[in-house]
Formats: structure tokens, sequence, C-alpha cells
């Protein structure tokens, strides 16, 4: 085992989000100032001791695994994997992840940097810090949502499909020529899911923004004719807590969970490993404090209720896309096993239909479990509970918090590729 090295990273700046709500999609856009630079300057770090530690325990870890199975055991011992480098892999882990490690052998920690809580003073802007005020919080993505609901109401509704662990609605925009709220309806049905790990601020833009393009555009002839024969729907925010949680300083928290209170006074339940498909198993955490706890049980909170009632009572669903950051890449079931999904022509539509939005973004196309196996996965689940073709975007950029001027490009890489998904919606295998 080699000597941890401690640092501390100094995070963001505090600031207000001033922009005004506009549900135009070019003007959104513009709100985007063309002088913010893509990547944020590279943090100082200073030398501290154990006894410096962050507020909540947890590092950022550079650790060596050469291959996906050790990187799977990574993230059972609790590391939140988010950087693969050849050989080594840089993540989030808690001390306790950290001590269990040091216990074996096989397991090589580089480097360990504590993560600075922030949790000191609570900024009465409770926003973005200042250079990100392009990106969109609860209120303003809320506000957002309704006025296209209420400027496009003969084709658009919005309605909640849940409330999250503090009581925030989750909110959905539903585009649908002859079917509003609720109602049923025997049109093929496509679903966009944003931003379920909190950090993941992108994954709100640009399921946000694709909406706002698509009321845009509802006129041009191929997005009339989605809009008459599919039923879309859009949930832009899926953890509305954790991102109010991450911004509530006005200095980013690099926090990833829900906000559930855990029985040990630990806090949240990493969203993304609650879904009943191999619950807890391979590449997830029974520990409380892990950035991949999978909770108590599997379905035990409230956003992935809300997500498993909605995909229950639409039968109609038949493609659909979680958006995440960061890697530039598109993933396909299975994530939580290394086999193949058994249906050989659904498994040839993944392939297709990856490869084709992978053309479009520029993103790599490839089965999830090929990174590590993650067992909970929501795309995992949605496929087998209602065999939706589901695919999980790993928006690109360097890191969780890329600055405003990456949300033009991406957005724009992505409404194409989302775009295509409703073009082959009606029948995904032909």
């Amino acid at each position: 085992m080699k000597k941890i090295l401690l640092s501390l990273i100094f995070l963001g700046s505090s600031g207000g989000n001033l922009k005004a709500a506009d549900a135009s999609f070019d003007q959104l856009l513009k709100q985007i100032s063309p002088d913010v630079k893509v990547q944020a300057p590279a943090p100082s770090l200073e030398k501290v001791s154990m006894s410096g530690i962050a507020d909540d325990g947890r590092y950022w870890v550079t650790a060596v695994a050469s291959d996906k199975q050790a990187r799977t055991r990574l993230m059972e011992a609790g590391m939140d994997i988010v950087e693969i480098h050849g050989s080594k892999v840089s993540g989030l882990a808690h001390a306790n992840t950290l001590k269990a490690l040091s216990a074996e052998k096989s397991m090589v920690i580089e480097s360990a940097i504590t993560v600075e809580a922030l949790h000191a003073a609570l900024s009465s802007q409770k926003d973005f810090p200042t250079a990100d005020a392009a990106y969109h919080n609860y209120a303003e993505t809320t506000d957002l949502l309704k006025q296209m609901a209420s400027k496009n109401s003969d084709i658009a509704s919005l309605f909640s499909i849940g409330k999250s662990v503090e009581g925030r609605d989750i909110w959905c925009l539903r585009i649908n020529s002859n079917a509003k709220g609720t109602a049923k309806s025997s049109k093929p049905g496509a679903f966009f899911l944003g931003n379920m790990h909190a950090r993941e601020h992108l994954a709100n833009e640009v399921p946000l923004l694709f909406a706002a393009w698509l009321m845009d555009h509802r006129n041009d002839a191929d997005v009339k004719k989605y809009i008459s024969t599919l039923d879309i729907y859009i949930v832009p925010m899926n953890n509305p807590d954790g991102v109010e949680f991450d911004i509530k300083t006005g200095k980013y928290q690099m926090y990833r969970k829900n906000m559930s209170k855990n029985s040990d006074g630990s806090r949240g339940v990493d969203l993304n490993r609650n879904y009943d498909s191999w619950w807890c198993q391979q590449g997830a955490s029974h520990s409380t404090w892990a950035d991949t706890y999978c909770g108590p049980r599997a379905f035990s909170e409230p956003e992935t209720q809300a997500i498993k009632k909605f995909v229950e009572e639409r039968p109609n669903l038949r493609t659909h896309i979680s958006y995440h950051t960061y890697g530039g890449e598109i993933l396909y079931p299975w994530g939580g096993s290394d086999d193949d999904v058994p249906d050989q022509k659904d498994r040839a539509a993944f392939i297709k239909l990856a490869g084709e939005m992978g053309k479009l973004t520029g993103y790599v196309a490839r089965k999830s479990s090929d990174m590590y196996v993650a067992t909970g996965d929501s795309c995992d689940w949605t496929y087998e509970a209602g065999k939706i073709l589901s695919f999980t975007f790993e928006l690109e950029g360097s890191g969780f918090y890329p600055g405003a001027a990456i949300i033009t490009r991406t957005v724009n890489s992505n409404v194409k590729a989302a775009v295509y998904l409703l073009s082959v919606t009606d029948n995904p295998y032909k």
C-alpha cells in the first residue's frame, strides 16, 4: 500500500443567478455568455493532515484498477468512479472506504485528496456560482416547464410524477396532440429523464432545452409528425433535493445522492443503484456513507418509486434516455451483468441505435458493463420491466462542473440524437 497523500481542493465561487426565465430555445441559448471558459482553472492543492479532513469525510481518490473486475470491486467498497485512464481510476470515496481498501493488498490507492465540504455558511442566494448562472435551478426549471405547457397548451401539459424526499414535485412535461396530463395513450412513447445525480447539472439542461427546442420547432414537418403520432415525456430533474443541496452555498458540494436520512445519521442514497435490477450486488455498496449506497432495499426512495410507477402505468413506452455526466458515452444494457441481453433482436437494436446516436453526438457507444458492473441501474430496470429500449447518456465534458459555455454545444448535438430517437420510436427495430 502506498502512502496516502492528503490535500485540499478549493471549489467554485459564490454568487447569484440573475437570469430571467424565458421558454424560447434561442433565448435560453443566448443567455449563455460566449466569454465563459468551458473548463475552470485547475484547483490549488495544499497538504493537510488527517485532522484536516472535510466535514463529510470524502476524498478524491486515484487508484490502480487494471480491469473492470477491479473497478467493480472499488464500486462495491463505496468508491464512486468518475474517470478511467488506462489502469488507473479516479473518483470519490469516503474515509471509511479508504480504511477498508487499505486492508486489501490487491488494492493500491495512489493518492487521496480531501474535498472541501463547504458547509460553513449558507449563501442567501442559494444558487449556482455567478460564472454558471446559465444553468437552471429547481425553481427556474419549474417556471420554464410551466411556461412551455401554458404557451403550447394544445399539445403540451405538465404534471408531477411524485415528490422527492423533501417534498418537491418531480415535474414531467408531456407532449401529445390529443392526450393531456396522466390520460392514457396508445401512441408509442418516448421518455427522457435528467439529473438523477445531484451534481450532474448539465443533465438537466439537455432535456430541459430539448423540450424548449421541440416547442419552438413544433411546426417543422418532422417534429409536427412526431407530436401527432408519439407520446413524449420529459422529466428534466429527477433529484431536485440533491440539486438544491449541491448549489445551496453558491459553491458546489460535489454531491451525488438524494437527501434521505439514513438510520445511522448519514445522508443520501444513490438513486442509480436503487432500482430492482440485481439490486445491490456487484458495483454497489451497502455502506450508508458511500456515494454508491444502494439504499436499505430496492425502490426505497420516493424518487425511484415515482419512476417505477410512471413506467409501469405506461406500457406504450418504447424508447428511453437517462442523461448523466460525464464521459461522452452512450451506454445500453446490461450494466449490472457482464452478459449481453438475451433477446438478439433487442441486442441488435441497442447496438444500431446507440451507434447512430453516437455519430450525431461524437460519443462512444458500448454496453454499460464494459466499464464496470453496476447493479440497481435504472436503464437495466426500464428495459427489463417494460422492454423499453433504454440508453444512458454520459454527456461530454471533463468534470461535473465544466462551465456554462459547454451547454450550447452539448445541447445542440444531443437535440439531434433525441430527435433521431423520436424518429425510430414508432418501430425501434426498423
